[in-house]
């Protein structure tokens, strides 16, 4: 009855919901994480709209946020890892689920953190300056 989509942009969106069964489209898997914000300005309003959570993939860029200086800061405020503030930013927004990878335990509790987690407006500030939100549409990107 239901099923997702991954990787549409707003016009694959718009294109599939005026299908019959569009409307039963549950989630919209995208990749988006603090470095790749490009989903902001268009897709993820239009899916918010439209009550279609979106499913961000790869929320850690593949390790490398988990490393990033500008996240440590704000880890030792909260006292928790830089990957897990990562993590809380990407799943702050309302309509927006994350699937983080990982096997170990140790990563898991640091993930599961995250949702327990939140982050005020100097964080949030501090993540736009060292990450800034998209200022024009930018193409869907792609892992």
């Amino acid at each position: 009855r239901h099923w997702g989509v991954s990787n549409f942009d707003t016009d694959d969106m718009e294109e599939l919901l005026e299908l019959p069964a569009g409307r039963n489209c549950a989630a919209n898997q995208v990749l988006y994480n603090l470095d790749q914000r490009g989903i902001e300005w268009q897709l993820l309003p239009e899916c918010r709209k439209r009550e279609i959570p979106i499913m961000a993939y790869s929320p850690l860029a593949q390790g490398p946020l988990a490393r990033h200086r500008a996240l440590a800061p704000i880890a030792r405020k909260h006292g928790v890892t830089p990957a897990t503030i990562a993590l809380a930013w990407t799943i702050r927004a309302q309509g927006v689920i994350a699937i983080p990878k990982t096997s170990d335990p140790e990563r898991m509790r640091e993930n599961a953190a995250a949702a327990d987690l939140i982050l005020d407006r100097d964080d949030l500030a501090s993540l736009d300056r060292a990450f800034p939100p998209p200022a024009r549409k930018h193409p869907l990107a792609l892992n």
